[in-house]
């Protein structure tokens, strides 16, 4: 495989659950999910790397949420031909917020 960085740190506590930010030095498929699964933490709702336990597996069906519960709030690169830097912000989708208090943000 090639080397991928993911530098991570809890934010919040959830129940049974936290809050990461994640900032990459490298853009790997599926970086994140890989790494945190590896470190013994996958994501809420990942079918792939990791399986919720059933209590949030309960909660996540009684949301509706059928999904990873990941979020980029920000993305930034150079821009290949013009190598300007390029930053994106978006804020967290509703049904993630709605997950959150769930658990107890």
């Amino acid at each position: 495989g090639k080397r991928a960085v993911t530098h991570w740190k809890r934010l919040t506590v959830l129940r049974y659950a936290a809050l990461v930010e994640c900032r990459l030095e490298t853009g790997r498929t599926h970086q994140v999910r890989v790494h945190m699964a590896s470190l013994g933490h996958p994501l809420l709702g990942d079918p792939v790397y990791g399986r919720s336990g059933k209590a949030h597996r309960k909660l996540l069906n009684d949301l509706g949420f059928h999904r990873q519960a990941l979020h980029a709030a920000e993305l930034g690169f150079t821009h290949p031909v013009t190598k300007h830097l390029l930053s994106f912000a978006s804020s967290m989708p509703s049904d993630m917020q709605e997950l959150f208090t769930a658990l107890g943000v």
